[in-house]
């Protein structure tokens, strides 16, 4: 059992969780996941981590309420327990392996989409714990979707806020201002990295292949068991099948079939909504 020591709501369907798990804090690195269960019933949950401190022995876990599990998840209050926390799961970002001098004249952008925001924060934590310079662009649909603005403006150079309807920056796509930053503004960058839904993933792609740009995604979206057992995260890299949970989360975008990755994302739709019917009507 897995002590909640505090929880917000960061916007109606997503919320914050500080969760007392030592062990797994004092090994977590910057792009590895847990899985979650809220309780010995509940279904295996893969969040990836949004932030960990070794010290106080705590991680923090961000979910967006879309579906029965996550509800389950989201209705639990500081005090009580989740069932499991497992991990830390999948692979580190590949910067955690460069030494600081390798690093340096690096200049990351990263590109957030929705609750995807979360799991930027502690990449952009380290990179900036080691010097390198760090732009952020931030996306959602509306101003009242956003998450991570004050956390993230102290860990980066420059943050960006885009929504679609222009209710607070750029009015637009995260890729519009990504290209008007770049060909417009003079920014430049030696590698992008975007994390957030996959459709917004595979037009970040597009835009940094347009502007000459290496960039890194997240595939954590696709991820159901967290071992590479149940074979729902399998996608197509490079040509190669590739399982996300155990060879990622994250990619060269380039590679990636995003084709493929968004017809298994939506395999389990029917059973998903059949199943957050019934956690609605209890």
């Amino acid at each position: 059992m897995y002590r909640i020591l505090t929880k917000e709501m960061l916007s109606p369907a997503i919320c914050r969780m500080k969760v007392l798990a030592p062990r797994v804090a004092s090994s977590a690195q910057p792009g590895q996941f847990l899985i979650v269960r809220a309780n010995e019933h509940g279904e295996r949950i893969p969040l990836t981590i949004s932030d960990f401190d070794a010290d106080e022995g705590t991680v923090t876990i961000v979910t967006q309420k879309i579906g029965a599990s996550t509800r389950e998840i989201c209705a639990l209050e500081a005090g009580e327990y989740l069932e499991d926390v497992a991990g830390p799961l999948g692979l580190p970002s590949d910067f955690v392996e460069k030494t600081e001098e390798e690093l340096s004249g690096n200049r990351y952008i990263f590109i957030a989409g929705g609750v995807g925001t979360a799991p930027v924060y502690p990449q952009v934590k380290y990179l900036k714990s080691k010097g390198v310079y760090v732009d952020v662009i931030i996306g959602a649909k509306t101003a009242d979707l956003l998450i991570y603005k004050e956390e993230m403006s102290k860990v980066c150079d420059h943050l960006f806020i885009c929504t679609d309807d222009g209710s607070e920056g750029f009015k637009g796509m995260v890729t519009g201002l990504l290209e008007k930053l770049v060909m417009e503004d003079g920014y430049k960058y030696t590698r992008a990295v975007a994390i957030g839904p996959m459709i917004m993933m595979k037009f970040a792609t597009l835009t940094a292949k347009k502007l000459g740009l290496p960039i890194t995604v997240s595939l954590n979206t696709l991820m159901v068991d967290g071992t590479g057992m149940c074979g729902a995260c399998r996608v197509t890299v490079a040509g190669k099948t590739r399982f996300a949970c155990v060879e990622g989360p994250e990619f060269d975008g380039y590679d990636v079939d995003f084709d493929e990755a968004m017809r298994r994302q939506g395999m389990y739709k029917s059973e998903e909504i059949e199943a957050d019917h019934k956690c609605r009507i209890r």
